[in-house]
């Protein structure tokens, strides 16, 4: 891999316990690393089964400079190919979703199978061999009804390990009986690693998102006991554990999963408890959807997060999920994709608002945009350098960091342990 010895210094002296040198969420060639490695190498959240509930429905990902479509064949099975014709190059699939019978490429017409097959062109000779130029397929997988799509030829292998874990956590909320309620798309001027820095953190929720902090307790997202709310942190720990005991005796596995920087496919899941009703994440902290998910019949059941590296969060309720995906633009914008799930014969103005559903994460989300972007303008202040990340709050934050340079490290031949800075306090 040809790199910059500028780019080779900067991954090598690296700080852990640091936020980055401003290259890293400015540079176009760091940017076009970040690519290739991450977004390239790595098994990225995209959507969810009730994107595609039909045969020949499909929808469109941006990831860079790159389009995949993903999409439901005639068997029900999920396929994914890139959006490019074999022809000439021309983009197949437009908009963020649609249903086909077969794609057909708008230019000269060539026709292909949901499986990638080339199956009708015309004008191309008698002695012109159809097998040889089918879609260029990407690979697929599932967790629970979560699509995940690898670029690489060769994706990790721990997948199949992360979706056995997982399944147990997630099927009881029965995602492929669900449809989307809701759904938008989000511009942040800001890098995607700055997004995923400010996810990975609640150390500034009390103080920016009075709507999520209704339900919310902040200190289950990486907290560890400090001098200001040792003792906060312990009654939520302590609360934690009893509903854990309660959920699990109802068959819903509840206990923390961490695996962030241990794993090429990495990821975190517990399931918290929720404040006030203790119902959902809600303005008033009560189920949004009156009809409850799966064969659920309880609605306190807290909130099950699930978070995987580099581009996804998770919250499951007894009444609905939301799911994020982060999908980079260019070196300072990013795309956040959420998703509001509800059971699929719940009636809009009858079983949910679709304002009320979403009000909680719509006015989050329009908050972390804010952030991500003022950070991102600070970055190129001439007074900017890397700050000390919170060993009390943002442990997580360097657990990221530390998955994302150990990533870089092996496919740039720079390979070296560190040891996290948060060692002796987690």
């Amino acid at each position: 891999m040809q790199l910059s010895n500028e780019l080779r210094s900067l991954i090598a002296r690296r700080r852990p316990g640091y936020s980055l040198e401003a290259s890293f969420y400015q540079s176009k060639e760091i940017f076009d690393l970040d690519m290739e490695v991450i977004f390239g190498g790595t098994w990225i959240y995209v959507g969810c089964e009730p994107d595609i509930p039909e045969p020949g429905d499909y929808f469109t990902v941006p990831i860079g400079k790159t389009s995949v479509v993903v999409a439901r064949d005639d068997d029900m099975s999920i396929t994914a190919f890139h959006n490019v014709c074999r022809h000439r190059g021309a983009r197949l699939c437009d908009g963020d979703k649609g249903s086909v019978g077969n794609v057909v490429c708008p230019y000269h017409q060539w026709t292909y199978d949901l499986r990638g097959n080339l199956i009708h062109t015309e004008h191309m000779g008698d002695d012109f061999d159809r097998s040889k130029f089918g879609l260029k397929m990407v690979h697929v997988g599932n967790v629970a009804g979560l699509i995940f799509v690898c670029l690489a030829d060769n994706p990790p292998v721990d997948f199949e390990q992360m979706r056995r874990e997982m399944e147990p956590y997630i099927l009881p909320h029965r995602i492929s009986d669900c449809k989307v309620a809701y759904e938008e798309d989000l511009i942040e001027n800001g890098n995607w690693k700055f997004t995923m820095e400010n996810n990975r953190e609640c150390y500034h929720c009390k103080g920016n998102h009075p709507e999520l902090t209704i339900s919310l307790y902040e200190f289950g997202f990486g907290y560890q006991p400090s001098p200001e709310n040792a003792d906060d942190v312990r009654a939520f720990k302590d609360l934690t554990t009893r509903e854990h005991a309660r959920w699990e005796s109802c068959g819903l596995p509840s206990v923390e999963l961490e695996f962030l920087d241990s794993r090429v496919t990495a990821f975190r899941t517990e399931r918290l408890p929720l404040d006030k009703a203790g119902e959902s994440q809600t303005l008033d902290s009560k189920v949004a959807c009156k009809k409850l998910l799966g064969d659920l019949s309880l609605r306190n059941l807290g909130g099950l997060s699930f978070w995987t590296q580099p581009n996804s969060w998770h919250h499951f309720m007894s009444d609905h999920i939301v799911t994020f995906s982060v999908l980079p633009i260019d070196a300072e914008r990013t795309l956040l994709r959420t998703k509001w799930l509800v059971h699929k014969d719940a009636v809009e103005g009858q079983d949910y608002d679709p304002k009320a559903l979403s009000a909680v994460w719509h006015a989050t989300n329009m908050q972390d945009g804010a952030l991500v972007e003022r950070t991102q303008i600070g970055s190129h202040s001439a007074a900017y350098v890397p700050g000390p990340y919170s060993p009390y709050t943002e442990e997580l934050v360097e657990k990221f960091m530390s998955w994302y340079f150990q990533r870089l490290r092996t496919a740039t031949g720079h390979e070296s342990a560190t040891v996290s800075p948060f060692a002796a306090s987690a």
